[in-house]
């Protein structure tokens, strides 16, 4: 009988604190930070962890390709803005246009990346809303009082 008790004791015990990791999210500058049990997840660490939720996995490889997207753009930006900046600082002859078409490419590679922190928060917030449908506060054991030829006993039906 003791048995059964410490038994019934350790698996109620090990089923309050054995659950999935949320994902956490701190707002920083240009978008949110994303940790999981205190370590920084990139996007593909993000996409690994989401591939058991489908829903979730469905919004963050559409971010992951848009982020893909952004970082091309933004980086071509970035470039054709400074070689003229560096030309003029080196006492060149700078073109000036090149610098307007980066600029344009930064210009369009915000609102993507603005995409990309928005379904990479829903993502986020799909898949920690489905760790807790499915966590312990749900866990609600039905405890009898049985008794039988053998003696009396406790059962417990979830």
């Amino acid at each position: 009988m003791n048995k059964t008790i410490v038994t019934l004791i350790l698996a109620i015990a090990t089923m309050t604190f054995c659950n999935a990791q949320k994902i956490e999210m701190e707002k920083v500058f240009g978008g949110y930070k994303y940790t999981q049990d205190g370590n920084l997840m990139t996007m593909k660490g993000l996409v690994k962890t989401m591939e058991s939720d489908q829903q979730a996995f469905d919004l963050i490889k559409k971010a992951q390709s848009n982020n893909t997207l952004a970082s091309i753009i933004g980086f071509a930006g970035g470039g054709l803005i400074g070689w003229p900046i560096g030309t003029a600082i080196g006492g060149g002859d700078a073109n000036w246009t090149l610098a307007g078409i980066g600029a344009g490419l930064v210009a369009i590679g915000i609102p993507i990346q603005s995409s990309v922190n928005k379904k990479t928060k829903q993502a986020v917030e799909l898949y920690n809303s489905s760790l807790n449908s499915t966590s312990f506060y749900e866990f609600k054991p039905e405890f009898k009082v049985i008794a039988n030829g053998n003696g009396i006993g406790l059962a417990m039906n979830f």
